[in-house]
């Protein structure tokens, strides 16, 4: 608004207008009664009935219409009043007595208000005849033949307003559309030589509010023959005797303008003006403005035939729309198809999403889209990068809607997003499931913008005479406008067609759901069998292992003094064997029975575990003098044994695999995301980077067993470990610069720290994120 800064302490809501349809004041070309059935009693008169009547105000209230009317006309008005249908009585003619045989005739309309009152509105008939049926349907004839050699919506708007001020004979006709944004733009224009163009600019909101745009919707046409008359009829009295408040003039055609709308129309050199609504689906769609640079009255009869036209080609216009609708939305509908199809065909639904020539972007005509699904980005086109997009999945977390989030100006609304704007200025976003979900991008599209003077000084305040008010602004000059950080709008067939791809991809995750709950429970049940195996298995075996130990040391010492040094060294032999037999057998069995359905999961002090650990480890750790530390470790979800077997096989190595230093192994944890990312760094002799996930492969080993001995399962185990808690293990390493052991476990939502009052964080945190 365009306030000067000494006016900035002015409150503006306080100097709005009161409501426009209870003004209790009409255009004085007319004449209002409101009635009072069934009697039809006076109860309110426009203040102008004497000229007409020759009755005060004063002496008709109280009277009823009988008294004004002959008894023929008022017998037909019961009737039709009877009928419940004011469209049957509407328009009709009255013939009013002034003196001796000498009669005034008016177009008469009778409708009800909100609060059920009857209400008459009279106006002085310029033509005792209706306009004939055949020229009018003539006329609407000849329109819709230009309609259908027109293939446009600009061309047949300007049929419109052609076609309007051909029978008006108005100055100017606007066809005037309301954007997505609120604001307005001439899209077609009929006019004298004289005039300056308005087509093509843009208007603000502001200069049809919101309660105008309200009555414009409740009130199909509106006419105003005069804007310059200085004085309006009132209506006696101001106030209805029966309610006792200010009657409610919604319907009413008569009623006056707000003096704001007056002096825009000044502003704007107009003296009388004539506006249709094109009204859509219950919605605003737009309005045709007629405007006159002299006082121009419209009779009852060419007011409604140009509504009636103006609806009648503005039907072939909705058409016209819904069928390229319709035709881009059969042509999404087929992509959907071939996407759900694509889906199906796949293990994984997004490759079926991705991968194929007809693909997602095709589906919303966008230039980039990201599927962040199962903890990773899959990206096609032009996309932010992944850190940005982590930052806008959790801006979007927090305030996007549930079902779809979409915007043009994504950067106006999420600051951040400046930084990427030449690739996602445009956002349109739906959840698949949990934190997953879609992501479509249009770039930035710098664009100018006409307006009709500056949108951005749409008022100003008028302090003279004593008084402050709001007045409209006065320049209607051409003001261009560079509008950036915004993209392409998107349609709303889009935005359907994602949400009917969203529930595809639903329905496809929970079949996949089941497939996976099918084969987990059939891997339940092998894994059952392969443990009981397993536990037969190592039984079976152990048995005559131990029978080999057994005979072998007891043939040993038997023949002890036949026995020559190679056959006691044969002897060692087999017994090591047995027992690397038997060590490889409980590691197996320990590996197999690793899953889980045997976890106990439960609030686990990672300190406490690792603090067990390394007793069981302390004379390993005394012999080579290894210094262990660690830093204040959380608390987890976890199998509190599970933990301890972990730490057993990575710190035990540590040790084992220690270089000419004595072993320094140091254990720490922070929290990453959702999840506590923990570390156990030793300065050993470290791996080839290549051998890094082989390592984790049961019984592969790096190294010779009379170098390091072990079965090479340790760490096979560890694995199991992490996977079965739902998290991720893997090692960086260097050859001779010690290795460091990285494992997740996702953060638990219970609390733990919160209700133990313990505070982990500054020591986690020390060095920032």
């Amino acid at each position: 608004m365009d306030i000067n800064v000494k006016q900035q302490h002015i409150n503006i809501t306080s100097l709005k207008e009161a409501p426009i349809h209870l003004v209790s004041e009409i255009q004085p070309h007319g004449i209002l009664l409101v009635l009072q059935e069934p009697d039809l009693q006076i109860l309110q008169v426009s203040r102008n009935t004497f000229s007409t009547f020759g009755i005060s105000p004063k002496d008709m209230v109280q009277q009823e219409l009988e008294d004004l009317l002959d008894p023929y006309q008022i017998q037909k008005i019961k009737f039709w009043l009877s009928e419940e249908n004011l469209d049957f009585i509407n328009p009709t003619k009255i013939w009013i007595k002034k003196q001796g045989d000498e009669y005034t005739i008016f177009d008469a309309t009778f409708y009800r208000n909100s609060e059920g009152f009857l209400i008459l509105e009279l106006e002085p008939t310029a033509s005792q005849e209706n306009i004939p049926f055949l020229s009018f349907y003539h006329l609407a004839q000849a329109s819709i033949n230009r309609l259908e050699k027109s293939q446009s919506l600009c061309d047949f708007s300007q049929i419109i307003v052609q076609e309007i001020r051909k029978i008006t004979g108005f100055d100017r006709v606007m066809l005037y559309k309301f954007c997505d944004d609120g604001h307005g733009s001439v899209i077609a224009e009929e006019k004298t030589d004289t005039l300056s163009s308005y087509l093509g600019l843009h208007y603000p909101e502001s200069d049809i509010p919101q309660p105008a745009r309200q009555l414009f919707l409740e009130n199909s046409i509106r006419v105003i023959p005069d804007t310059n008359i200085q004085s309006s009829a009132e209506l006696f009295p101001r106030i209805n005797p029966v309610s006792g408040q200010p009657i409610d003039l919604t319907n009413s055609i008569l009623r006056s303008a707000a003096p704001c709308h007056l002096e825009y129309l000044h502003n704007m050199g107009v003296a009388a003006s004539l506006t249709i609504s094109l009204i859509k689906d219950h919605k605003l769609w737009g309005l045709i403005a007629c405007h006159h640079q002299s006082p121009k009255y419209v009779s009852y009869e060419l007011r409604k035939a140009c509504e009636f036209l103006g609806r009648i080609i503005f039907s072939e216009i909705s058409g016209k729309e819904e069928t390229e609708d319709y035709d881009y939305q059969l042509n999404l509908n087929h992509i959907q198809s071939l996407l759900v199809e694509y889906m199906s065909q796949e293990p994984n639904f997004i490759d079926g999403l991705v991968k194929n020539q007809i693909n997602l972007l095709n589906l919303t005509n966008a230039e980039g889209v990201a599927i962040y699904f199962g903890g990773k980005y899959t990206l096609i086109g032009n996309t932010p990068q992944e850190e940005e997009l982590n930052l806008l999945g959790e801006w979007l977390r927090n305030n996007g809607e549930d079902e779809v989030f979409f915007t043009d100006s994504l950067p106006q609304i999420y600051p951040d997003a400046i930084s990427f704007k030449n690739v996602a200025s445009g956002l349109l976003a739906i959840p698949i499931s949990g934190k997953n979900y879609i992501l479509w991008f249009r770039p930035e599209m710098i664009q100018t913008i006409n307006w009709g003077g500056n949108p951005h000084q749409a008022f100003s305040v008028d302090e003279s005479e004593g008084n402050v008010r709001l007045c409209p602004r006065k320049s209607f000059e051409l003001w261009k406008e560079i509008v950036q950080l915004t993209s392409l709008p998107w349609q709303n067939v889009e935005v359907k067609a994602a949400l009917e791809l969203q529930k595809s991809i639903i329905n496809i995750i929970l079949r996949q759901a089941d497939e996976l709950a099918q084969l987990a429970e059939d891997l339940k049940r092998s894994n059952a069998e392969l443990r009981k195996f397993a536990y037969i298995a190592s039984h079976d075996l152990q048995e005559p292992l131990n029978q080999v130990a057994n005979y072998v040391q007891l043939l040993e010492m038997r023949y002890e003094a036949e026995l020559d040094a190679d056959a006691k060294e044969f002897i060692g032999y087999v017994v090591e064997g047995v027992i690397l037999m038997q060590t490889l057998i409980d590691d197996v069995l320990a590996y197999c029975n690793l899953d889980t359905l045997g976890i106990t999961f439960q609030v686990t002090e990672v300190e406490t575990a690792l603090n067990r650990t390394l007793k069981n480890l302390r004379q390993c750790i005394a012999e080579t003098c290894a210094i262990i530390t660690h830093d204040p470790l959380p608390a987890v979800m976890a199998d509190e044994t599970q933990l301890i077997q972990l730490f057993l096989n990575l710190i035990g190595n540590a040790i084992k695999f220690h270089s000419s230093e004595p072993p320094r192994v140091h254990i720490s944890a922070k929290r990453w995301e959702d999840e506590w990312l923990f570390s156990v760094q030793d300065n050993g002799i470290g791996l080839n980077p290549q051998f890094s996930d082989r390592i984790f492969t049961i019984f592969q080993r790096l190294h010779t067993r009379d170098k390091y001995p072990g079965t090479g399962i340790g760490l096979a185990i560890c694995k199991k470990i992490i996977e079965c808690h739902r998290g991720r293990i893997w090692v960086e390493s260097q050859l001779g610069r010690g290795a460091t052991f990285y494992f997740t476990i996702p953060v638990s939502d219970c609390n733990y720290e919160r209700q133990h009052g313990k505070n982990t964080q500054n020591h986690l945190f020390s060095g920032g994120q």
